[in-house]
C-alpha cells in the first residue's frame, strides 16, 4: 500500500482534507449539479422540441456524428 504525505501547512491553508472512494465522490458530484424544473410556456416548448426530435429519430432523419465538425 502506498503512503501519501500531506504537509500540515497545506491542510491548514486549505481548511482540511477529505478522503472518499471514487464511487462516493461520483455520487456527490452528480448531486451537486442543479436540477431545474420548467413551468408554463418554457416546459411546453421543451416538450414539443423533444417530441419533434423523437419523431425525426423514429423516421430515420437523424445521423450519428463523432464531433461538432461533422455538422457541416
Amino acid at each position: 500500500m502506498a503512503t501519501i504525505s500531506i504537509p500540515k501547512s497545506k491542510i491548514k491553508k486549505e481548511g482540511g482534507v477529505v478522503v472518499l472512494s471514487l464511487k462516493e465522490y461520483q455520487k456527490l458530484y452528480e448531486r451537486a449539479v442543479p436540477t431545474y424544473y420548467l413551468k408554463g410556456k418554457a416546459a411546453k416548448k421543451l416538450d414539443e422540441l423533444v417530441e419533434e426530435g423523437l419523431r425525426e429519430y423514429r423516421a430515420g432523419k437523424t445521423r450519428a456524428i463523432t464531433s461538432l465538425a461533422d455538422l457541416d
